[in-house]
């Protein structure tokens, strides 16, 4: 039996949050009350599709063509403010640097087919593809795998990384870090990641854990604000599909789908967790958690606080809560969320009503 949440509660008032390719966010504000105890609603959802979604990129005009690894690296080394490079059908061996930048009206573009694959040779060392320091790229439609770490962003604004297929990953397929802002990830099928340790195993991962800042960021927070993680499939990780660190504020996660068979619980035990502020997320859809579907923690005072959690479907099948959130933060988890098989129930606090 399915169980959502219904009830009437406090409105949640979320500022105008404007999502485009100019990557311009808006921040929401949260006020939170208990309401009554959720009733049955709905069927599990099926697990996700295997396919990336079609890009919105402009992968058209005059382009560099590619077809072998040092052309690709030439190509990045030489890339300037619109400069569009295209990979050929193929497989790429090695690591690969982007560290020129492009601009909001003439960014730099990476197009390919998925046949053409970034191939790091091996999971237990290495950034397949590192974006290092850049702004203003879009990355469109090729495939990435056997690496340490899939793609690794520092200190990266503005950047669309979409529908690219990411796999067989030794660590993390995706990590924005080190201050990295205003970045779209959008439309990627992200799987088998943890193969050289399953509790570094994450999808998607966004900021750095506290006992990493002074190697990351000068000992201070690592402020990867208001990234947008939306419509993504992401499937067979060890560790979370989705990790949003203390320090980070302002993102959002949306219209993903998540399945959490391959998540060992000793390492990850839910699909989603919040340690940031302020984040958004909305419209997710996951089956199979060891433990339980979304969760937010409190990792370092006044961290994992005013996060907002609506329409999502949590198909747990397991031991714990659809929504376990820290309650005492201000957190939400609207009445328009909905979860089944979670052997707690749906959420450990009651249902607040939404804005719409």
């Amino acid at each position: 039996m399915t169980i959502a949440l219904v009830g009437a509660g406090t409105i949640v008032v979320l500022g105008a949050i404007v999502i485009g390719l100019v990557w311009a966010f808006g921040r929401g504000s949260v006020e939170t009350a208990p309401t009554p105890a959720p009733s049955a609603s709905s069927e599990p959802s099926a697990p996700p599709a295997t396919r990336p979604t079609a890009s919105t990129v402009d992968c058209t005009g005059e382009a560099v063509t590619v077809r072998t690894s040092a052309e690709l690296q030439s190509a990045l080394d030489e890339a300037a403010a619109g400069s569009l490079i295209m990979l050929a059908s193929g497989t790429y061996p090695g690591n690969f640097d982007l560290t020129a930048s492009g601009t909001e009206q003439a960014p730099i573009r990476l197009c390919g087919p998925v046949d053409a694959v970034l191939d790091g040779g091996r999971v237990d060392d290495g950034y397949v593809l590192h974006l290092d320091g850049v702004s203003y790229w879009q990355l469109a439609g090729f495939s990435i795998r056997n690496g340490q770490k899939g793609l690794m962003a520092d200190a990266t604004t503005n950047t669309l990384v979409e529908a690219l297929t990411i796999t067989e990953i030794g660590d993390e397929a995706v990590h924005f870090r080190a201050d990295s802002t205003d970045n779209v990830i959008a439309g990627n099928v992200i799987s088998d990641t943890g193969k050289r340790r399953a509790k570094f195993g994450e999808g998607i991962y966004i900021g750095s854990a506290e006992s990493n800042w002074c190697d990351i960021t000068a000992c201070d927070p690592d402020r990867s604000d208001r990234n947008v993680i939306r419509d993504n499939t992401i499937s067979a990780t060890t560790a979370e599909s989705i990790d949003v660190k203390e320090g980070t504020t302002g993102g959002i996660v949306e219209n993903n789908s998540f399945d959490g068979s391959a998540l060992e619980e000793d390492d990850a035990d839910s699909w989603v967790d919040i340690k940031g502020n302020e984040w958004i997320i909305r419209g997710n859809v996951g089956v199979n958690s060891p433990v339980d579907g979304f969760q937010t923690h409190e990792i370092l005072d006044g961290w994992g606080a005013r996060n907002v959690f609506s329409s999502n479907t949590a198909d747990v099948n397991g031991s714990g809560f659809g929504y376990a959130v820290t309650d005492d933060l201000d957190n939400v988890v609207e009445c328009s969320n909905s979860a089944s098989g979670a052997g707690e129930g749906v959420s450990n606090i009651d249902c607040s009503a939404g804005s719409s």
